[in-house]
């Protein structure tokens, strides 16, 4: 027999604290943190801080018995809860309703935004003309990262709030060279609102959350995305794995192949050109034809799955 009670979400609080204004916010920011309030607070200190333009920062705060949240109520955002622990998939979405703003920016809890950080964001999206598009910033990582030229890795500037040396990030993450990428798919993102809505948000059967950006990423290009690009000069801080190291992960791998009928890495490679230098997104005929073979194997997987 199944057991019911894996697929049982609890309600969910949905409060909107900020009063309304007559600035419209430039991102509508997505934040979702688990118990994770030092990292939080860095998160939004620095979106604060070194932002060139308003934002409206909204929080999802799972469980929150560290006093996540007593602290989101005391600064007045905008914010929803849940007692109970509902992954970042079903949190992300259920923010969706409190969107003020025309773009929505997912980002993690344990980021830290440089300086200009949207300003490049915002110049990149004014040159496009449309709404079809994913594009992030590039993050900094401590520790070494797989995608090539989509991250900088190994540059470490801390572990945790505790040991974030900020003063020496603020005067050298510019510091580190690196092109505009191709395959934007990790955080902080930035999508127009009508896209996240198209495509419905994260899908919730990758709870609690590992392969929902390919997942997402592989959404947005079947509703017509074929700009993902990541932007060398819109940076942030990444700690890395400050909460998926606490949680029982679900078999994204297994789950995306099923569902898509192609592995990850066939996505990333072939369609969406993930840690490439910038090109646009292959068009069907193009990505299909170029990852025939591999799509035969890919399927030959799925049916042993």
């Amino acid at each position: 027999m199944v057991n019911q009670s894996l697929f049982v979400i609890k309600p969910v609080e949905v409060c909107r604290q900020q009063k309304g204004t007559s600035e419209k916010p430039v991102f509508s920011i997505l934040i979702v943190s688990w118990n994770n309030l030092e990292y939080l607070k860095l998160c939004v200190k620095s979106i604060k801080q070194n932002s060139t333009y308003r934002h409206q920062i909204l929080i999802h705060v799972n469980e929150g018995t560290d006093g996540t949240l007593e602290w989101v109520k005391e600064n007045g955002f905008d914010y929803t809860h849940s007692t109970e622990n509902i992954g970042i998939c079903y949190a992300m979405n259920a923010l969706t309703p409190l969107m003020n703003a025309d773009y929505v920016l997912l980002i993690d809890d344990d980021n830290y935004v440089a300086p200009n950080w949207d300003k490049v964001l915002m110049e990149e999206i004014g040159k496009l003309g449309h709404n079809y598009f994913a594009i992030s910033s590039t993050r900094i990582e401590p520790c070494p990262y797989f995608y090539d030229i989509s991250s900088i890795s190994s540059v470490e500037f801390g572990l945790t709030p505790d040991t974030f040396k900020e003063q020496d990030f603020l005067a050298n993450y510019m510091n580190h060279e690196v092109s505009d990428w191709s395959g934007s798919s990790w955080y902080p993102m930035v999508v127009h609102r009508d896209i996240w809505c198209l495509v419905g948000g994260l899908s919730v059967e990758f709870s609690p959350g590992m392969g929902s950006d390919p997942d997402f990423a592989m959404k947005l290009w079947l509703v017509g995305v074929r700009y993902f690009k990541g932007l060398s000069n819109s940076r942030a801080y990444h700690f890395g794995r400050r909460t998926t190291s606490r949680i029982k992960q679900n078999d994204d791998r297994r789950l995306f192949l099923n569902k898509w009928g192609m592995t990850i890495s066939t996505f990333y490679k072939y369609f969406i050109h993930m840690g490439k230098p910038f090109v646009i997104a292959s068009d069907e005929t193009t990505a299909l034809k170029n990852a025939k073979y591999k799509l035969i194997r890919d399927r030959i997987k799925a049916r042993f799955y």
